[in-house]
């Protein structure tokens, strides 16, 4: 009788996780399709919206790490300084998973279409971290 409880237990609260960790992983891809709406309106700012602000976001890209959210927004601002060098941006997801309870690993492509500048591809992993209720990148490692 025990080990019937108990199967019975595990089983219901292993919808409870799967659940959560679907309600989790649709607000992580709303995150990253607002991201791509934001950025192919040419707003930076509002793209930004999905990084931590904290001086510990990490951004790893082909010049080295950069600490702090403002420090990764000036990065953004000084690599992509108008339309054309920004382009319109496509993310493909290549794998999604749930290492650890609040925390989230995303592995993708991006692609740039810029005719007057030349297309930019490249791929991305972001860690996010569930901070106070809601979904960040903590840290953001992108090739390309």
């Amino acid at each position: 009788m025990r080990n019937w409880l108990f199967t019975l237990f595990l089983l219901a609260t292993s919808g409870i996780v799967s659940a959560q960790s679907g309600k989790d992983k649709e607000e992580i891809f709303a995150i990253l399709d607002r991201q791509v709406s934001d950025w192919n309106k040419g707003d930076i700012k509002s793209f930004m919206n999905g990084y931590w602000e904290s001086d510990s976001l990490m951004f790893v890209g082909k010049s080295g790490i950069t600490y702090g959210y403002k420090s990764t927004y000036e990065g953004y601002l000084k690599r992509y300084p108008d339309r054309a060098t920004m382009g319109k941006l496509k993310f493909t997801y290549l794998n999604f998973s749930f290492p650890g309870p609040g925390v989230a690993f995303v592995v993708g492509k991006f692609h740039l279409t810029r005719p007057e500048k030349g297309d930019l591809e490249g791929h991305y992993t972001l860690l996010f971290k569930k901070i106070s209720g809601k979904w960040v990148v903590v840290c953001d490692h992108t090739s390309g």
